[in-house]
């Protein structure tokens, strides 16, 4: 490191080792050779003003032997030097600046080493030779200093002679009298050192000179010239307003000229001490927490500080001594925005790095004027704990030692406009229970027990195998259960019911209950509401061990504004978009991600994965895909900008979304990506690298919620029956388009909130017609191409609309309550819908084939009857017929293919055990050789009212 000025201000203690000696006469070597024995507190005394200044100009050099051979023969121009430089002082009023005589000076440090008095023995000397009129000159420029000086010198003969003592043993002979530079407080104002002989001075050049090339043969260039240890002020400034962006290149151990320069900024400490091996040198206290010292070494050791507090000592690793945790290919893959692991290398991370434990912290703000940690640690006070910027990718990293799981911390970082702000880690993997916002340092110790799972899941593609989902909302599902309480029980329930998959809404931390989690704050960080992160993996793995599915809502489409998280993270829009037209939702209060910025489109992707690999999610439901598409989405004309195209589709958000697709698919076997997307926006579901008629590429998603489908039925079932036949084709055109994209039909938590009503609630007529409706439609819906998703209450007719704030209505299912077994009856029909769903591979192998598809009867609206077959690869039929009339329909002609003998009802939503008027066909079902609907064979059922009847073959 190149070594800096000395910087101005109060003058330290003093050393012999510092001085740059000026060469005495015959008379002054006499005199003060008698003093070498004069007791060192009389010396204090009189080396007051005297020895505070002269301590600085002295260098290691003139204490070696060599030093001492050359002030013997160079007795004669040294006198003549040094009248010519106490002219000269005496003009600038330094005259308290003369050192002692060079062969004294090493004589002494020879025969005082181990009582640790050369600076007392140096300063008696120089006080003896000055004049009376020098001392009133010296009082005059020292005596605003005299009071720090006399403090000085004390501090420097009775508190630090042991440790000068062990510095002195461990130092070559030839160095002794430097090793009190290791505790010498360095100077404030320039001093003399400026002045070495290195300057071109005529006057200095014949003393100083002589004695400084001598010791060249022996001791290292490097250790000539002792410098100051201290911070300049400009350093200072930088590190205590919290806007230094390198302070490893000025804290810790440095090699200087004279030794190793140790600094140390320990705010609110009473002192610092260097520990190595043997070695103890407590550091000066420069003031305002910094602290530093010069010990005579060659190289960095291996070395620990004893930090000083009221009423404590902490003794621990120096956390500037330590290389960057982060390597160039990290830093490369995050500017490029392909670190698919982020998570790694961002956020707060327990590790050993170099032989010692403590946690990396590191965090992208790359518009920050400086990044410090504060945290339970430091009691929230980051003033000691500065970032270093890593280069261009903006970053900044900090390595603690001795800092551990459970600390709560968040980043301080100062704006570019100087305010300050405090941050919780966008990457944290832990959270405090909100409405708390810190970070927490975490890791996991999980051991999974899926491994069966993971492998029979890639096994089949989603969308070709049976797949129904119960979405819940887990704090509320059974509300006060943790992870682990849930997973002895939800495992369990949706076994029980046999769907397939669980689709959790968002578990990643949010501020605000209410919004359900769908306002994201905490990214990287499953809600600790319910427990801790591997309390979550143990409900995911609970899950797959009873062979269920875990699907989770992520939300990649916003965040909200709270001044703790993401937005105007580092005082600039960073996350969100620059444009406030483009960074504003106009729908939610929140902001837009910026997909067009490689390090957010990382941010994101990366979240992606993370979820997939690290808690083993089976699937990623993604939100409000629609409003991340379009540019104007929830905009009136004037408050959008449109694309370099002129076209309103987010280009940016496009290329994200067909990014993340690719490589979670690429990434994680078996896994799916689930859209939630309500427009026509074509090839949702198609392959990234297959263009569509748009031009677009596919976004690659391997599902797609059919919000159509569910918008027209349930606006079909809405109506009276009596109405319906007015509508029927409400019930039919899904079948236009459904093999346009891979669909799921959702009954999500959005059509039974808000005032929209619980799915019965929506139906028609009395208590009974609205449960047979529900019915109805719940068979309608199974029997339907695609995937299915109902929403926790819907599975047992709750007629209450759902609140995050009680969740089900499970009382309904209290034996003591009157209607108890109307709703056990749906919920047990919902059982016997999964069972003969997943039994019946024409209900699911060609989901996304129009083979697997045929009409029986679409136009039938006077009847309000819909019929169709679903097929299975090889033609095996199953038939399901929905009469939404409230009344029986006796020997109702349906034709059917005429190679299968006979039919039986598999599911009849109608039969008596699910609350229904039960009824039934108990008996097969013979086909007729009298064509109907096209076919050449026909049955004649009975159609029981507001019912759905599936028949397979005998």
């Amino acid at each position: 490191m190149t070594p800096r000025p000395e910087s101005s201000g109060s003058r330290p203690k003093g050393t012999a080792g510092e001085k740059i000696p000026e060469q005495p006469t015959a008379a002054q070597k006499k005199s003060a050779a008698k003093k070498t024995a004069v007791p060192k507190q009389a010396a204090a005394k009189k080396a007051t003003a005297p020895a505070k200044k002269a301590a600085a100009k002295k260098t290691p050099a003139a204490q070696s032997p060599a030093t001492k051979a050359t002030a013997k023969k160079a007795a004669p121009a040294k006198t003549t030097a040094k009248k010519a430089v106490a002219k000269q002082a005496a003009e600038k009023k330094a005259v308290a600046k003369k050192a002692a005589p060079a062969k004294a000076t090493a004589t002494k440090a020879a025969a005082t080493a181990e009582k640790a008095t050369p600076a007392t023995a140096t300063a008696e000397k120089a006080a003896a030779t000055k004049t009376a009129a020098k001392k009133t000159t010296a009082k005059k420029a020292t005596a605003k200093k005299a009071t720090a000086a006399k403090a000085t010198a004390t501090k420097a003969v009775a508190k630090k002679a042991t440790a000068v003592k062990a510095v002195a043993k461990k130092a070559t002979p030839s160095k002794a009298p430097a090793t009190k530079a290791t505790a010498a407080k360095p100077p404030a104002k320039k001093t003399t050192a400026k002045k070495a002989p290195t300057k071109k001075a005529p006057a200095k050049k014949s003393t100083a000179g002589t004695a400084a090339a001598a010791p060249a043969q022996t001791t290292p260039p490097e250790m000539e010239i002792a410098v100051s240890p201290a911070l300049g002020a400009a350093d200072r400034d930088r590190l205590l307003n919290g806007t230094h962006h390198n302070p490893h290149s000025v804290l810790g151990a440095h090699p200087v000229p004279g030794g190793i320069a140790f600094r140390a900024f320990r705010p609110y400490a009473l002192s610092v001490t260097v520990v190595a091996g043997d070695v103890r040198a407590e550091l000066n206290d420069d003031g305002e927490g910094f602290f530093s010292g010069l010990l005579p070494l060659r190289e960095v050791p291996e070395y620990r500080l004893l930090v000083e507090y009221e009423g404590t000592v902490l003794d621990t690793e120096d956390a500037y001594r330590f290389l960057p945790t982060l390597g160039d290919l990290d830093l490369h893959l995050i500017g490029e925005g392909r670190h698919e692991e982020l998570w790694t290398a961002l956020g707060a991370h327990p590790m050993t790095h170099q032989g010692v434990t403590g946690t990396r912290f590191s965090v992208w703000a790359p518009n920050a004027l400086g990044v410090r940690v504060a945290g339970t640690f430091n009691f929230w006070d980051g003033t000691g704990h500065v970032m270093r910027s890593l280069g261009s990718s903006g970053v900044w990293e900090l390595f603690l030692p001795d800092i551990g799981e459970g600390e709560l911390y968040k980043f301080e970082i100062t704006r570019p406009d100087g305010s300050k702000t405090m941050r919780a880690d966008p990457l944290a993997r832990r959270t405090e229970v909100p409405p708390a916002t810190s970070s927490v340092i975490t890791s996991s110790r999980y051991e999974w027990g899926d491994a069966e799972w993971l492998d029979r899941r890639a096994q089949a593609p989603a969308h070709e195998a049976p797949f129904s989902v119960y979405e819940v909302h887990l704090p509320s599902w059974r509300p006060g259960l943790t992870y682990r309480q849930l997973a002895e029980q939800l495992p369990r329930y949706v076994k029980d019911l046999g769907f397939t998959h669980v689709e959790l809404m968002p578990v990643a931390e949010h501020p605000f209950g209410g919004s359900w989690g769908y306002q994201v704050t905490g990214f990287y960080a499953p809600t600790a509401r319910l427990g801790t992160p591997d309390d979550f993996r143990f409900l995911v793995d609970s899950l797959h061990q009873a062979g269920i599915g875990v699907l989770m809502d992520w939300v990649p489409a916003h965040f909200p504004r709270d001044d703790w998280a993401l937005a105007e993270f580092d005082g600039r829009p960073l996350y969100e978009h620059a444009d406030p037209l483009r960074a504003a939702h106009p729908d939610w209060g929140t902001l837009e991600f910026d997909y067009g910025r490689n390090e957010v489109r990382n941010f994101l992707v990366a979240n992606a994965l993370y979820w997939c690999e690290e808690f083993h999610i089976d699937g990623l439901r993604v939100d409000a895909v629609a409003s991340m598409l379009y540019l104007d989405y929830s905009r009136e004309p004037g408050q959008w900008t449109p694309n370099e195209y002129g076209g309103r589709e987010n280009l940016d958000a496009v290329a994200f979304l067909q990014e993340m697709n690719a490589t979670v698919y690429r990434r994680v076997p078996g896994v799916v990506t689930v859209a939630e997307e309500s427009t026509a926006w074509d090839g949702v579901t198609r392959a990234t690298h297959h263009k569509g008629p748009s031009g677009f590429g596919g976004l690659g998603f391997g599902l797609k919620w059919n919000m159509g489908w569910m918008h027209d039925s349930l606006q079909y079932m809405s109506h009276e029956p009596v109405y319906r036949k007015y509508h029927h084709h409400e019930m039919t055109f899904s079948m236009v388009y459904a093999y346009s994209e891979n669909y799921v039909l959702p009954i999500s938590h959005d059509e039974v909130v808000h005032g929209k009503g619980s799915l019965v609630s929506k139906m028609p007529g009395d208590w009974w017609q609205q449960r047979a409706n529900h019915r109805a439609y719940l068979g309608f819906m199974w029997a339907h191409p695609g995937k299915q998703l109902l929403f926790m209450g819907q599975e047992f007719a709750q007629g209450a609309e759902w609140s995050e704030a009680h969740g089900p209505d499970w009382w309904l299912l209290d034996p003591g309550y009157g209607a108890e077994p109307e709703h056990r009856g749906v919920r047990d029909l919902v059982r016997d819908l999964n069972t003969v769903y997943r039994a019946t591979p024409a209900l699911w192998r060609l989901d996304t084939d129009p083979a697997g598809f045929e009409w029986v009867v679409g136009d039938a609206a006077d009847d309000n009857v819909v019929a169709f077959l679903r097929l299975d690869p090889e033609g095996n039929p199953l038939l399901s017929v929905s009469n939404f009339a409230p009344v029986v329909r006796q020997d109702y002609r349906l034709g059917v293919p005429e190679d299968v003998p006979a039919w039986h009802e598999a599911v009849n939503t109608d039969a008596a055990v699910y609350g229904g008027s039960d009824v039934t066909n108990p008996d097969p079902v013979k086909p007729e050789a009298q064509p109907w609907h096209g076919r050449p064979a026909s049955i004649r059922l009975t159609l029981p009212p507001l019912s759905t009847v599936w028949l397979r073959p005998a």
